[in-house]
């Protein structure tokens, strides 16, 4: 599939342009987008019109909303390098893990392997397998740093998956994906990929990464609603899951509620068996338009950029960088540091008085800009710190 993006590199307009569809911006120095997104404008806007449009007109509006929701799966679709009927709507990481979790065709004796310092979304579904037989191999890291050797050591002829985030949550180690796929594949497992810390802030392509499942919510750098989030399953392993959640949805005839035959959608929408999160879907696919009138590349280099700067104000006004970034290929829009001599939570709750907004994560603090974060942004983070 050719890729969506311009042939070009964003210049320092295309962030300012990107800034001000981010109403946050106007008050905030935002560094928070590994916990909660601030929404977009295009989001906001298209929330609201769907309330109002619900509130005015009721189902008389509503096809127009399906379509809406239609719309964001084709451009997931596009956004990923897949096919549309690859494509499931969730609502949150945690759904798309359980989809898989729930319906592989475990036998007692297999395992599946993932990392031990994983967010607790990518290990309770799988340890929830244990009354099946199925073991949980957690692979210790050396402060996020995934040692490659280490995860191929805990693979065996009983590994059905292998599942990682791309970027962890805590350290802001960036993966190899492909290969983490190449280990997978190796041991005949398939590769699940908790996409959930990079995708908005990092290219993929699934036709050229051989990733067999991805999950993630859009509330994070893909700057949409929580609740709203994006499931990718390779058309060859459709049949493989047994469907969990099943309901009117789920079935070729969804709309012939009369009509009763168990004859599931051959897509990834079979999967969805209720209601949809309308609203929710409504404001992702608005924030994911806006995502995608920039290069993909470029915003991970402008995410990386700001990420840099920031270590480097960090580290001359006295703090410990606690994240791996000596290697460009595993750096990512996270940085965990720690600030001298004051509790983080401590820390946290002045900022917040100074309007600049991070996290507590790992025993540190953890900021994470986005691409439209400017210099500006960093000079208030640093003089806030200062000030404490």
């Amino acid at each position: 599939m050719e890729s969506q993006a311009p042939d070009c590199r964003a210049t320092t307009d295309d962030w300012a342009e990107m800034r001000r569809e981010m109403p946050i911006a106007r008050d905030w120095a935002y560094f928070d987008h590994a916990a909660v997104a601030p929404l977009s404008a295009p989001a906001a806007d298209a929330m609201r019109q769907y309330i109002q449009d619900s509130a005015d007109d009721g189902t008389a509006s509503w096809l127009k909303w399906k379509d809406c929701r239609e719309a964001l799966r084709n451009r997931a679709a596009k956004f990923l390098g897949a096919d549309v009927a690859e494509i499931g709507l969730v609502r949150s990481t945690t759904e798309g893990i359980n989809i898989v979790a729930e319906g592989f065709p475990w036998q007692s004796g297999d395992n599946i392997v993932t990392l031990a310092d994983e967010y607790p979304s990518n290990l309770y579904p799988w340890m929830n397998q244990a009354y099946r037989g199925v073991e949980t191999r957690r692979v210790p890291t050396d402060n996020g740093r995934v040692d490659l050797d280490r995860l191929t050591g805990a693979c065996d002829a009983r590994t059905r998956i292998v599942s990682v985030s791309w970027v962890g949550y805590a350290s802001g180690w960036r993966c190899d994906l492909d290969k983490v796929a190449d280990i997978a594949h190796r041991h005949g497992a398939l590769f699940f990929l908790d996409a959930i810390q990079a995708l908005g802030a990092f290219p993929l392509d699934v036709s050229k990464v051989d990733v067999d499942f991805l999950s993630a919510d859009g509330h994070k750098w893909m700057l949409g609603p929580e609740a709203a989030g994006l499931f990718f399953i390779r058309r060859k392993h459709l049949e493989r899951l047994h469907p969990i959640g099943v309901g009117a949805n789920s079935v070729v005839h969804s709309t012939d509620y009369a009509r009763v035959d168990f004859t599931l959608k051959p897509t990834a929408e079979r999967f969805e068996g209720g209601s949809s999160n309308m609203v929710g879907f409504a404001g992702l696919g608005a924030s994911l338009e806006l995502l995608m009138r920039h290069d993909a590349q470029s915003i991970a280099e402008q995410v990386l950029a700001i990420g840099d700067l920031a270590c480097e104000r960090l580290l001359k006004a006295g703090a410990t960088i606690r994240s791996r970034r000596e290697q460009d290929e595993h750096k990512s829009g996270i940085v965990v540091f720690d600030w001298p001599g004051t509790d983080p939570q401590i820390v946290r709750k002045k900022l917040i008085d100074r309007y600049v907004l991070l996290s507590c994560r790992g025993g540190g603090l953890r900021i994470s800009p986005h691409a439209y974060t400017n210099r500006d942004d960093v000079d208030r983070l640093i003089d806030s710190l200062k000030s404490i």
